[in-house]
């Protein structure tokens, strides 16, 4: 359990989150992930990484009952943490393929939202439930995932887009059942780690030097918002109404 990095072809990582039941990561996990996303992109001998995970659905964001139970000390780390994996996807040496199934809500956002290509299962939904928990942020990873006023309405609402839709809007490349998400995620992996290293290398530079949004900078300023709300006491309300419902994440 936790978060392992395999090499099954040659130019090719695959950094895998398991962190049963949701995969909803605890402080250490995020700053865990967003090691082993760096140490893959670092390494002379990877072209393209594949971000993936094992169970139930892809993440399911932050660890909510490790807030409840540790406080402004907990939440200052988590968003940390966050801030960190969802660099290290943006900020990767090489390109990074993400391999989504299930749900992707909160934090998982932050990491699709921020990889260069995304693969879905059928059964892929993608949202914010951050108001019905008593939280803010990753709007800045959403906006690049829909157009503007869907990003708006999904975050106001909670609800979620299916990976049919977001093919729809473009920022997802294939859509495939669920048993053939990691061929399908390997497939287009293989097909990127087939040009040249050191060439991708600066493709993957010179595309974020374009980017129009500093997504760090951006999803900085949201989190402002979120300590805004853990100070006002409404966070905690809402995260203990949650927490009576029976579950622990975001």
């Amino acid at each position: 359990m936790g978060v392992s990095t395999s090499c099954p072809e040659k130019g090719i990582a695959v950094v895998t989150v398991d962190h049963p039941p949701v995969n909803a990561l605890p402080v250490r996990g995020w700053f865990t992930l967003a090691q082993a996303v760096r140490a893959a992109g670092r390494d002379p001998a990877t072209r393209c990484v594949v971000l993936t995970a094992l169970g139930r659905g892809f993440n399911a964001g932050v660890d909510i009952k490790e807030i409840q139970a540790e406080g402004n000390e907990a939440l200052l780390g988590v968003n940390r943490g966050c801030a960190e994996a969802f660099a290290a996807v943006h900020e990767c040496e090489t390109p990074v393929v993400a391999a989504v199934h299930g749900f992707c809500l909160g934090g998982g956002i932050g990491l699709v939202g921020n990889a260069d290509a995304i693969v879905a299962s059928e059964d892929a939904v993608f949202g914010l439930p951050e108001l019905d928990r008593g939280a803010l942020g990753a709007a800045t990873h959403l906006a690049r995932l829909v157009p503007p006023h869907l990003m708006r309405t999904l975050y106001y609402t909670s609800r979620t887009a299916t990976a049919a839709e977001l093919h729809a809007h473009g920022s997802v490349w294939r859509v495939v059942p669920r048993e053939e998400l990691l061929s399908a995620a390997l497939e287009l992996a293989r097909e990127i780690a087939a040009k040249d290293g050191r060439l991708l290398r600066l493709a993957k530079a010179a595309i974020n030097g374009i980017d129009p949004v500093d997504v760090r900078r951006s999803y900085r300023f949201e989190q402002g918002f979120t300590f805004e709300a853990a100070l006002s006491g409404v966070a905690d309300r809402i995260r203990d109404t949650f927490g009576k419902e029976g579950a622990g994440s975001d």
